[in-house]
Protein backbone atom coordinates (compact mmCIF):
# COMPACT_ATOMS: atom_id res chain seq x y z
CA UNK A 1 0.00 0.00 0.00
CA UNK A 2 1.40 3.37 -0.98
CA UNK A 3 0.89 6.71 0.79
CA UNK A 4 -1.94 8.12 -2.10
CA UNK A 5 -3.75 4.09 -1.16
CA UNK A 6 -3.33 5.12 2.80
CA UNK A 7 -4.44 8.78 2.57
CA UNK A 8 -7.88 7.56 0.80
CA UNK A 9 -8.47 5.24 3.42
CA UNK A 10 -7.97 7.38 6.49
CA UNK A 11 -10.93 9.33 6.27
CA UNK A 12 -13.05 6.03 5.91
CA UNK A 13 -11.41 4.65 8.86
CA UNK A 14 -12.18 7.81 10.86
CA UNK A 15 -15.63 7.70 9.58
CA UNK A 16 -15.83 3.72 10.93
CA UNK A 17 -14.81 4.62 14.33
CA UNK A 18 -17.22 7.68 14.79
CA UNK A 19 -20.09 5.46 13.17
CA UNK A 20 -19.73 3.69 16.67
CA UNK A 21 -21.05 6.03 18.84
CA UNK A 22 -24.61 6.14 17.08
CA UNK A 23 -25.86 9.38 17.98
CA UNK A 24 -24.22 12.65 16.07
CA UNK A 25 -25.29 15.13 17.89
CA UNK A 26 -24.78 13.66 20.99
CA UNK A 27 -20.98 12.61 20.23
CA UNK A 28 -20.86 15.95 18.63
CA UNK A 29 -21.76 17.61 22.02
CA UNK A 30 -19.32 15.07 23.74
CA UNK A 31 -16.38 16.56 21.51
CA UNK A 32 -17.09 19.84 22.33
CA UNK A 33 -17.45 19.37 26.30
CA UNK A 34 -14.37 16.83 26.16
CA UNK A 35 -12.38 19.71 23.85
CA UNK A 36 -13.08 22.75 26.74
CA UNK A 37 -11.91 19.72 29.24
CA UNK A 38 -8.71 19.20 27.78
CA UNK A 39 -8.25 22.49 26.23
CA UNK A 40 -8.30 20.95 22.68
CA UNK A 41 -9.85 22.90 19.85
CA UNK A 42 -12.65 20.98 17.57
CA UNK A 43 -11.54 20.41 14.60
CA UNK A 44 -13.43 21.33 11.44
CA UNK A 45 -13.44 20.53 7.76
CA UNK A 46 -10.84 22.19 6.11
CA UNK A 47 -7.55 22.66 4.55
CA UNK A 48 -4.07 22.72 7.34
CA UNK A 49 -1.02 24.13 6.82
CA UNK A 50 2.14 23.53 8.01
CA UNK A 51 2.93 25.77 11.20
CA UNK A 52 6.25 27.04 12.15
CA UNK A 53 9.64 24.83 12.48
CA UNK A 54 10.44 23.68 15.75
CA UNK A 55 13.68 21.83 17.27
CA UNK A 56 11.67 18.38 18.59
CA UNK A 57 15.15 17.04 19.54
CA UNK A 58 18.89 16.82 18.76
CA UNK A 59 19.33 16.69 14.82
CA UNK A 60 15.35 16.94 14.41
CA UNK A 61 12.93 19.58 13.38
CA UNK A 62 9.09 19.27 13.00
CA UNK A 63 6.11 21.44 11.64
CA UNK A 64 2.56 21.11 13.34
CA UNK A 65 -0.03 20.76 11.05
CA UNK A 66 -3.22 20.32 13.30
CA UNK A 67 -4.21 19.24 17.22
CA UNK A 68 -7.66 18.50 18.24
CA UNK A 69 -10.77 16.97 18.55
CA UNK A 70 -12.96 15.14 15.81
CA UNK A 71 -16.42 15.93 16.57
CA UNK A 72 -17.92 12.65 16.13
CA UNK A 73 -16.37 9.34 18.27
CA UNK A 74 -14.59 12.12 20.95
CA UNK A 75 -11.17 11.23 18.84
CA UNK A 76 -7.92 13.17 19.11
CA UNK A 77 -6.28 13.61 16.23
CA UNK A 78 -2.90 15.40 15.68
CA UNK A 79 -0.85 15.58 12.47
CA UNK A 80 3.09 16.69 12.00
CA UNK A 81 6.22 16.22 9.90
CA UNK A 82 9.29 15.46 11.38
CA UNK A 83 12.80 15.58 9.83
CA UNK A 84 16.00 13.88 11.47
CA UNK A 85 19.31 14.24 10.00
CA UNK A 86 21.87 11.58 9.56
CA UNK A 87 23.12 10.40 13.35
CA UNK A 88 20.11 11.95 15.00
CA UNK A 89 19.78 10.10 18.34
CA UNK A 90 16.13 8.03 18.36
CA UNK A 91 13.47 9.71 19.92
CA UNK A 92 12.73 7.86 23.39
CA UNK A 93 10.88 4.90 23.55
CA UNK A 94 7.30 5.73 24.06
CA UNK A 95 3.57 4.08 25.02
CA UNK A 96 0.96 6.57 24.33
CA UNK A 97 -3.21 5.55 24.73
CA UNK A 98 -3.60 6.85 20.71
CA UNK A 99 -2.68 5.00 17.81
CA UNK A 100 0.28 6.52 15.69
CA UNK A 101 0.62 6.42 11.84
CA UNK A 102 4.27 6.75 10.12
CA UNK A 103 3.95 8.07 6.54
CA UNK A 104 7.67 8.13 5.04
CA UNK A 105 8.33 11.10 2.41
CA UNK A 106 12.41 10.45 2.01
CA UNK A 107 15.25 8.89 3.81
CA UNK A 108 14.91 6.31 5.29
CA UNK A 109 13.80 4.80 8.45
CA UNK A 110 13.68 2.01 11.08
CA UNK A 111 10.22 1.78 13.32
CA UNK A 112 10.89 -0.36 16.20
CA UNK A 113 7.97 -1.72 18.13
CA UNK A 114 7.73 -3.86 20.83
CA UNK A 115 11.85 -4.77 20.07
CA UNK A 116 10.92 -5.28 16.34
CA UNK A 117 13.05 -3.30 13.82
CA UNK A 118 11.24 -2.27 10.12
CA UNK A 119 12.69 -0.74 8.07
CA UNK A 120 10.52 1.79 5.99
CA UNK A 121 11.41 3.91 2.55
CA UNK A 122 9.77 6.46 0.96
CA UNK A 123 6.07 6.12 -0.12
CA UNK A 124 5.90 2.95 3.26
CA UNK A 125 3.39 3.35 6.08
CA UNK A 126 4.17 2.22 9.64
CA UNK A 127 1.66 1.89 12.22
CA UNK A 128 1.84 1.83 16.36
CA UNK A 129 -1.15 0.53 18.07
CA UNK A 130 -1.89 2.03 21.37
CA UNK A 131 0.50 0.95 24.04
CA UNK A 132 2.91 -0.88 21.60
CA UNK A 133 6.47 0.80 22.97
CA UNK A 134 8.10 2.23 19.42
CA UNK A 135 10.69 4.85 18.91
CA UNK A 136 11.95 5.61 15.17
CA UNK A 137 15.34 5.83 14.19
CA UNK A 138 16.41 7.75 10.63
CA UNK A 139 19.06 4.82 9.60
CA UNK A 140 20.12 6.06 6.52
CA UNK A 141 22.62 8.20 4.89
CA UNK A 142 20.70 10.78 4.12
CA UNK A 143 17.94 12.88 6.25
CA UNK A 144 14.68 11.25 6.50
CA UNK A 145 10.97 13.30 6.59
CA UNK A 146 7.96 11.42 7.66
CA UNK A 147 4.73 12.36 8.38
CA UNK A 148 3.09 11.33 11.86
CA UNK A 149 -0.70 11.39 12.35
CA UNK A 150 -2.01 10.69 15.79
CA UNK A 151 -5.49 9.51 16.56
CA UNK A 152 -7.27 7.76 19.94
CA UNK A 153 -8.61 9.26 23.41
CA UNK A 154 -7.75 13.18 24.34
CA UNK A 155 -4.83 12.78 26.76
Amino acid sequence: MDRREFAGMLPALLALSAMSTGNEAEAESQAEGLAKAVSLPALASGVWKPGPAKVAGEKRTSHAYLSGLLTAGNLRLEMHTTTQEVGAPHEPIGTHLHNEIWLVREGTVELTTNDVARRMGPGDVGICVAGDKHFIANVGSTQATYFVVTVGPPE
